[in-house]
C-alpha cells in the first residue's frame, strides 16, 4: 500500500484515497492526472474496495486506455484485460455486442468509420437523385452526427424551414439504410446503447448493480449524451469519479460542453473537488504566463498551476515584418536550438491556429533541409484540395496529364460516373492517345459531359493566359468550381478554403523567389513559370518528410497538440484574426474558448517557449497589416522578453505594436471620419469588434495607414477612411 502512494504529492494522494463517493479532480496540465486515475483503480483494488469486474474506466483515445492498462499491470499483479477500461465507441460497443438482439441490432453488425459513414451517405443522396450541390454530403453528415450526440432522433428533429425538413427526412433515410445493411456509425453506438439502457429495466440494473466505480478521463470534452449516459450507469449508486480541467476544453466544435463540469460539481460532487495545481512538466515563468491568461476568462472552477522546478527562461516574443520573416525567425532559432544547444529535432514543435499557416514554416523548413513532420495531418502540397487545384493547373499546362484529368474530370461533381471514365479510357488504349484527346471521339450524354469538361478547361486556359502565376491560380479555383464546392461545406469548407488562399500565396511567394522581372511579360515565358510552379510543388511534396523513426521538427495545430509536450514550442501567428480568430471573435464564449487553446498551447512546452507574430501577412495574394493577438497583452511583462526579428528584406515602414524598446516616430494622420464603436485614434485601441492600429514611415512618419480588422461596422468605417486618406 505504502509503495503505490509512495510517489504522490498530498492533492493526489488525497484523491487516490477518497471513499466511495462522488469526487471531481481538477487536473491542471502536467500534473499527473493519469497517474492519480490508475493508482485510484489500483488502490480500489489493493483494499477490496471492488471487485476487478466493478470498474467501469472511460478514456477519449485508445492510447490512453492503452497506457492505463499497462500502468495497472505494473502496479498490480492482475491481468487488466478483465476491467472495463476503453473509450465511450469501444465500451458501448461490447456491451452492444452482448445485448445485439436487445438492441435492435445484427448479430454480425459492423462498424461504419466516418469515411464508410461518408461514402453511405453519398450512396444514398445518389440513389434518392438529390442534389448534392444543394445537400453536400459532409454537411448531411455533421448534421446527423451533431442530432445524435444530443441523444435526438430523427423522429423527434426539429425542422422551421424546407432545406432543414429535407436533411431531417435524409437522416431518418440513412437511418433506415444503416438498420437495412446491419452497419452503426461511431455516434449510433453511443446513442443506441444509451436507449438500451433506458428501454431495457432489467438490463439497466444489471450494470447499475455491476459497476461501483465508474473513473472518467478528459471529462471536460465529454459531450451532452456521453454525460448522460454515464449518469445512467451511475444510477444505482455507483461513485463518479471525473478528472478533468476546464481550462483545457477545446473541443466544442466536436460537441463537447464544458458546462458539464459545472454541473457535475453541483450535483455530484459536493464537497469533493480536489484541485491538482502541482505541475511536473513547464517551468515556472511558463506557468506564471498561463495562469496570467486563462484568469480572463469568467466561468472557471478555477485553479493556479505551479511548480519546484524554478523560474526558468522568460518567454521569448517575436515580432517580424512579415509571415515569412516570422519562418526565417522560427528556423533561425531551431537550427541554433540544434546545432548549439543540442536540443533534438523531435523536441521541437511548432504550432498554429489553422492548417493553412503550416505552408510559410514548411517552406522555410523545406528551403532549409531541415527534416520535418506534420503531425495528426498532410502537409501543405499533399492537402486534398490542393491537390484539386494543382491537377487542374497541370492539365491547363499539359492537357496529356491522365493522372491529373481522372483527379478532377468529376471534381467537383459533374455527372461523369465511373461507367463513363471506363468507356473513355478504352477509347485512348485503342487510339493510343491521352484521355483529354480521346474524349471527341465519345458520343452520347457521356460524351456530352466530358466535352463539357474540355471545355471547361479549355475556358480556364484561355482565362488565364495572360495572368501573373498568383492570378491564374486563383482563377482557377474560381472557374473550376472548387471555391464554390467548398464554401457549400460547413464543416471543413473554411478550413478547406484557407489552404487554397495559401496556394496562391506561395505561388506569390514564387514568382518573388525563382523569376526575373521581366518573366511575366512574355505568354512563352509564363507557361515556363507555371511547369516551375508544379515542379517546385511536386519536389516540396516529395522531400524532407521524416522517414519513420528520423528525428524531425514536429509542426501541428493547437488541437492536435493536446496531450503532447516538447521542450521547446513556438506558438506562431499571434495576431487578431488568426489566434485568436476571427469567429470567435464576435462572441464571449467563443473568445473565451480561444483562450483555452491558447493556454493548452503554452502549457505543452517544457523549458522555452516562443511566441511569434508578424506585422503583415499574405491573404489571398495580397499583404495584410495585422495586429497583434490580444493574448499577447494578457500575458505578465516580467515573464516576456521581446524581440523584434530584424532582417534584411525587413521594408521601411514598422509597425507601432507597443512590443518594441525601439523608438517609433509619432504618426502623421490626416482628420479621418469618426470610428464606430466610440474609438479614438492612438497606438493598440482594443475593442470586441475592431481593432486599430497605424502603420508609418520609420523614416519620415509620413503615409500614415490605418487598419481595422473586425466586423462589418469596421470594415465600413475603413472604406471611408482610405477613401479619406487617397485625397489626402
Amino acid at each position: 500500500m505504502s509503495d503505490l502512494l509512495a510517489r504522490l504529492n498530498p492533492p493526489q494522494r488525497e484523491a487516490v484515497t477518497l471513499p466511495s463517493t462522488h469526487a471531481l479532480i481538477l487536473a491542471g496540465a502536467g500534473s499527473g492526472k493519469t497517474r492519480v486515475l490508475t493508482t485510484r483503480i489500483a488502490w480500489l483494488l489493493a483494499n477490496d474496495l471492488v471487485s476487478p469486474h466493478g470498474i467501469l474506466a472511460v478514456t477519449f483515445t485508445n492510447k490512453a486506455a492503452k497506457e492505463m492498462q499497462a500502468r495497472l499491470s505494473a502496479l498490480l499483479p492482475i491481468h487488466p484485460r478483465g476491467l472495463w477500461i476503453g473509450t465511450f465507441h469501444g465500451l458501448c460497443n461490447r456491451m452492444l455486442r452482448a445485448h445485439w438482439r436487445d438492441a435492435g441490432l445484427a448479430q454480425t453488425f459492423q462498424i461504419l468509420d466516418s469515411a464508410d459513414q461518408l461514402a453511405t451517405i453519398k450512396r444514398l443522396l445518389k440513389a434518392a437523385n438529390v442534389d448534392v450541390e444543394k445537400y453536400p454530403p459532409r454537411e448531411l453528415q455533421s448534421f446527423i452526427n451533431a442530432h445524435k450526440e444530443q441523444g435526438v432522433r430523427a423522429g423527434a428533429a426539429e425542422a422551421w424551414d424546407h432545406y432543414t425538413r429535407k436533411k431531417v427526412e435524409l437522416y431518418a433515410e440513412y437511418e433506415a439504410q444503416c438498420q437495412r445493411e446491419g452497419v452503426a456509425d461511431f455516434a449510433e453506438l453511443l446513442l443506441r446503447c444509451h436507449e438500451l439502457l433506458i428501454r431495457n429495466e432489467p438490463l439497466r440494473q444489471h450494470y447499475q448493480a455491476r459497476f461501483r466505480h465508474i473513473l472518467i478521463d478528459e471529462f471536460q470534452d465529454t459531450n451532452r449524451l456521453q454525460y448522460d449516459w454515464l449518469k445512467l450507469l451511475a444510477g444505482g449508486g455507483a461513485a463518479l469519479f471525473a478528472v478533468g480541467d476546464d481550462d483545457q476544453s477545446i473541443y466544442a466544435f466536436r460537441g463537447a460542453e464544458v458546462a458539464n463540469m459545472r454541473d457535475f460539481e453541483q450535483h455530484y460532487a459536493g464537497e469533493h473537488v480536489i484541485r491538482l495545481e502541482q505541475n511536473y512538466r513547464s517551468a515556472g515563468n511558463i506557468l506564471a504566463a498561463a495562469n496570467a491568461l486563462i484568469r480572463n476568462n469568467r466561468a472557471r472552477l478555477g485553479k493556479n498551476l505551479w511548480t519546484d522546478a524554478g523560474e526558468g527562461e522568460l518567454l521569448r516574443v517575436f515580432e517580424s515584418p512579415s509571415d515569412l520573416d516570422e519562418a526565417r525567425a522560427v528556423v533561425d532559432e531551431i537550427r541554433a536550438l540544434m546545432d548549439e544547444e543540442g536540443v533534438s529535432p523531435d523536441q521541437i514543435a511548432l504550432l498554429y491556429r489553422s492548417n493553412a499557416q503550416s505552408r510559410a514554416l514548411e517552406h522555410e523548413l523545406f528551403s532549409r533541409g531541415l527534416p520535418y513532420r506534420v503531425y495528426g495531418g498532410l502537409r501543405f502540397f499533399e492537402r486534398q484540395e490542393v491537390k484539386h487545384a494543382l491537377a487542374y493547373l497541370r492539365l491547363i499546362a499539359n492537357p496529356d496529364d491522365d493522372t491529373a484529368f481522372l483527379r478532377v474530370v468529376n471534381f467537383p461533381v459533374r455527372g461523369i460516373g465511373a461507367r463513363t471514365l471506363e468507356i473513355l479510357q478504352t477509347t485512348a488504349r485503342q487510339l493510343n492517345t491521352s484521355l483529354y484527346n480521346a474524349a471527341a471521339s465519345l458520343s452520347g450524354k457521356a460524351g456530352a459531359t466530358v466535352a463539357a469538361f474540355i471545355r471547361l478547361i479549355e475556358q480556364i486556359r484561355d482565362e488565364t493566359r495572360a495572368r501573373p502565376l498568383p492570378e491564374s491560380i486563383a482563377r482557377v479555383v474560381q472557374s473550376s468550381g472548387l471555391d464554390a464546392h467548398y464554401r457549400a461545406d460547413k464543416r471543413e469548407g473554411e478550413e478547406r478554403l484557407a489552404n487554397l488562399d495559401e496556394l496562391v500565396n506561395a505561388a506569390t511567394l514564387f514568382m518573388g523567389e525563382h523569376t526575373a522581372p521581366n518573366v511575366a511579360a512574355a505568354s512563352e515565358a509564363e507557361d515556363d513559370v507555371l511547369v516551375a510552379f508544379l515542379t517546385h510543388a511536386a519536389l516540396e511534396a516529395g522531400e524532407h518528410q521524416a522517414e519513420t523513426g528520423q528525428a524531425a521538427v514536429q509542426l501541428m495545430t493547437v488541437h492536435a497538440a493536446k496531450g503532447l509536450e516538447f521542450d521547446a514550442v513556438f506558438i506562431t501567428g499571434l495576431e487578431q484574426g488568426l489566434f485568436p480568430h476571427d469567429n470567435a471573435l464576435e462572441d464571449h464564449d467563443g473568445l473565451e474558448e480561444e483562450r483555452r487553446l491558447m493556454y493548452v498551447a503554452m502549457t505543452r512546452a517544457r523549458k522555452r517557449l516562443y511566441l511569434t507574430h508578424a506585422q503583415s501577412r499574405l491573404l489571398h495574394g495580397q499583404t495584410r497589416y495585422a495586429l497583434p493577438s490580444l493574448f499577447l497583452e494578457e500575458l505578465p511583462p516580467e515573464a516576456l522578453k521581446h524581440i523584434t526579428a530584424i532582417t534584411p528584406r525587413q521594408p521601411a515602414w514598422s509597425y507601432n505594436s507597443g512590443f518594441s524598446s525601439r523608438p517609433r516616430p509619432a504618426p502623421v494622420v490626416p482628420p479621418l471620419p469618426e470610428l464606430p464603436g466610440g474609438l479614438t485614434i492612438g497606438s493598440n485601441v482594443r475593442h470586441a469588434k475592431f481593432g486599430f492600429g497605424v502603420i508609418v514611415d520609420a523614416e519620415t512618419g509620413s503615409d500614415a495607414r490605418v487598419q481595422v480588422n473586425f466586423g462589418s461596422a469596421g470594415m465600413k468605417w475603413l472604406a471611408l477612411a482610405y477613401a479619406k486618406l487617397e485625397k489626402a
